[in-house]
């Protein structure tokens, strides 16, 4: 019975990041494609309304997200092919040797 309490203690943490990258990512992503519309104004609306600052401003935001969480991942994976981790102890993750 111990072992049910293993696979799904493991299967919720893969579920999670699953969701956080497999959908997370791409939806932030539409989430700035859709503010930067937003904050083009007249020219990506019918109603020709003027550009919104703000719209700017959130698909900036959104695009840095996505670009970092895509920068964090290929650091990932090349440190795993150096026999390296990363480590996440400070703000910013750092690569540091397997212990």
């Amino acid at each position: 019975m111990t072992n049910i309490g293993f696979a799904l203690s493991g299967a919720w943490r893969v579920l999670l990041v699953g969701l956080v990258l497999g959908a997370g990512l791409p939806a932030v992503f539409a989430l700035g494609i859709r503010a930067a519309a937003y904050g083009v104004g007249g020219d990506a609306e019918v109603s020709r309304s003027r550009a919104h600052p703000l719209g700017r401003l959130l698909a900036v935001l959104c695009f840095g997200l996505v670009l970092a969480g895509v920068v964090v991942g290929i650091t990932y994976v090349v440190a795993s092919g150096l026999g390296k981790t990363i480590s996440f102890e400070h703000i910013y993750p750092v690569i540091v040797p397997k212990s």
